[in-house]
């Protein structure tokens, strides 16, 4: 399937979420040792909520063997403004599900501090880190993405600031304000429960992976789908529409999240 806002985007749909898990678990595995052939490192941000974890706990179930797990460094795409040990925390989430599972090293985990007082100052720092370990731009080999049933993706959420720091990787005219890898992005929506602030990899950072995987499951979120994969470009309602990246793009979703596309 060809997504409506130009990124070539395969398309893989299953039955329920322990099928969706089981795929994109195989999918991940598979760039992983791809990664580690080819570069002697791979390098993987993680997403947060309930479809993902599912697919962590697939991982974690395969075992430490069914990877070169000692050679994946673990980033995060987008953590909420708490602290590690709060059920909210995506990173908290990552730890239980998959990190401590597999027994990884902590130097192989590169959180976001989502618990700082001063968010743009932790944005700030986790920039400087990514761009230390992977260079600028900075280069994932894999992103893992959810999708929100209002079209948010990371914490890209609708008409917020965070859409206009560099989503299109080709915008030469892009100035200075427009090119972070990671922000502190204010929203106010009846998913975050109210106001907040969340650290975020901006969509510029996201389309300089190599590959970039959705992980989609549940009916609410079958509205946002159509709209972002068939519907008419309009990112600052979907902003995951803004995923177009230089490397490959596909998602992984139940048959509930595709009951209305219509090119499957």
């Amino acid at each position: 399937m060809k997504a409506a806002h130009g990124a070539h985007a395969a398309v893989h749909c299953y039955p329920d979420p322990t099928g969706v898990a089981s795929a994109a678990a195989e999918e991940v595995l598979a760039i992983l040792r791809a990664a580690v052939r080819a570069r002697g490192q791979a390098a993987v941000a993680l997403a947060g909520g309930s479809t993902p974890r599912r697919l962590f706990e697939e991982l974690a179930a395969r075992g430490p063997r069914a990877a070169p797990w000692s050679k994946v460094q673990l980033w995060w795409g987008d953590e909420r403004a708490v602290p590690p040990e709060h059920a909210d925390s995506n990173y908290g989430m990552a730890r239980r599900a998959l990190i401590d599972p597999l027994g990884l090293d902590d130097a192989q985990v590169h959180r976001m501090h989502g618990e700082r007082d001063d968010l743009e100052g932790a944005a700030a720092s986790y920039e400087a880190a990514l761009v230390a370990a992977r260079g600028a731009p900075p280069v994932f080999d894999l992103i893992l993405l959810g999708l929100g049933s209002d079209g948010h993706t990371a914490s890209l959420f609708p008409e917020s600031p965070a859409l206009a720091h560099g989503a299109d990787p080709d915008d030469q005219a892009r100035t200075a304000a427009t090119s972070r890898w990671v922000v502190a992005n204010p929203v106010d929506s009846p998913l975050t429960r109210g106001a907040t602030t969340r650290l975020t990899l901006t969509a510029r950072t996201i389309n300089e992976a190599r590959h970039v995987r959705f992980v989609v499951t549940g009916a609410d979120k079958a509205e946002a789908l159509a709209a972002i994969l068939e519907g008419p470009r309009d990112p600052r309602r979907y902003p995951a529409q803004l995923i177009a990246p230089r490397g490959d793009l596909a998602w992984f979703v139940d048959a509930a999240a595709a009951a209305r596309l219509t090119e499957l």
